[in-house]
């Protein structure tokens, strides 16, 4: 980055104090940092981590981010403001990025609950800022990866369609237990979400929505059996950008044999379907622990046949674990979320693009070669 920036976060949860120091340490320019949040004191208790943690030196301020109103410090902030990245809750996605497009802060968040994002793309449709929706990990960076994989083959073998793209990941424990073989690495009401809302899918070329959890299956990643299964929101907007040219096309979350098994039978003993989210969420938190070692694994592949009817294809599979930065040693889901947030924020920054930018508008390649990225996924 090539001047100093004012970067506001908002949240004060695992990603957010991650980007935090994300960028105070890997950052060509040290910026000046604001962390928001409704709770003033997590807020300042962040400021206070990113701060001891990094090995460099540079402005980090929390202030208060009410869950209604705007009080006179946030206008402030916000008329001096950059960029806006969101780390809150998908449901408050539409509210902050009003905020960004208001005072003309470039916006990006991690957010996979489909309403929001499509709430957005309407009122930053014609913003003067840019606005990069769903870039965390998945979606985000899994959808570059997978892309680009597509781009790649299509080059290579000189054809422009392929029989599958399929890419997914898990955020997982090293070890499981019965009977739910699972581990909270990250956001519980998430998980659930993830589970019960439906996700679109490409089958016969075409665009489509199946239910979650409707397509289980067993994948051997690295020697270690896995199973995967429809989940929402991973898939971000490849349907949309690659429909026509994928006959199949789906994103899936890996798990541990047996979770799958155990998440049916909650659902399964739900009865009203209008709460059946806050009640999976209530099961899952009853019974399955929250764990600090983490790993992450991701695994994409594309196949189809090259100019001469050859079936070909190919595959990139990597398990991310926990790391060190600056003072601190970081969980896998953290930094895989926080890098791709981070290597958007400097895409936005150095750009200054405007309107809705999606993840198959973003050029994988150039993004899969960026600095934040290269230092968590190699």
């Amino acid at each position: 980055m090539k001047k100093h920036f004012n970067i506001i976060i908002a949240g004060a949860g695992g990603i957010a104090e991650a980007v935090g120091l994300l960028f105070m340490e890997w950052s060509e320019v040290t910026p000046s940092l604001f962390i928001g949040n409704r709770t003033l004191s997590k807020a300042q208790k962040v400021s206070r981590w990113i701060e001891e943690g990094s090995t460099k030196k540079g402005e980090i301020k929390a202030f208060l981010l009410p869950e209604n109103g705007l009080t006179d410090e946030m206008q402030k902030l916000f008329l001096k403001g950059d960029i806006i990245l969101d780390c809150l809750p998908g449901s408050q996605a539409p509210k902050i990025a009003q905020f960004a497009k208001d005072y003309g802060m470039h916006y990006a968040n991690l957010t996979e609950y489909v309403d929001e994002t499509e709430k957005i793309m309407k009122l930053a449709s014609d913003a003067k800022t840019g606005f990069v929706l769903q870039t965390g990990l998945a979606p985000g960076y899994i959808d570059l990866l997978a892309h680009g994989l597509f781009q790649q083959f299509c080059s290579d073998y000189r054809v422009n369609s392929v029989h599958t793209l399929e890419f997914k990941v898990g955020a997982l424990t090293k070890h499981a237990v019965a009977p739910h073989y699972y581990g909270f690495t990250w956001s519980p009401i998430g998980v659930a979400t993830e589970y019960l809302k439906d996700t679109i899918v490409l089958r016969d070329y075409n665009k489509t929505t199946l239910p979650s959890l409707s397509e289980r299956a067993t994948i051997i990643i690295d020697g270690i059996t896995y199973e995967e299964d429809l989940t929402s929101g991973g898939a971000a907007d490849l349907p949309d950008a690659l429909k026509g040219k994928v006959g199949i096309l789906d994103y899936k979350t890996l798990r541990f044999p047996g979770h799958y098994a155990w998440i049916e039978e909650q659902i399964n003993t739900t009865d009203d379907k209008s709460t059946a989210i806050q009640k999976l969420q209530h099961k899952m938190e009853i019974a399955i622990p929250h764990v600090e070692d983490d790993q992450i694994i991701l695994y994409a592949a594309v196949e189809g046949k090259d100019i001469e009817g050859v079936l070909r294809r190919r595959e990139i599979a990597k398990t991310i674990l926990p790391q060190k930065v600056g003072n601190h040693k970081l969980r896998a889901i953290q930094t895989t979320t926080a890098a791709p947030l981070a290597q958007v924020a400097q895409l936005l920054l150095e750009t200054n693009p405007h309107g809705v930018i999606l993840q198959s508008q973003i050029d994988p390649i150039a993004f899969l070669k960026g600095n934040f990225i290269t230092r968590v996924y190699g």
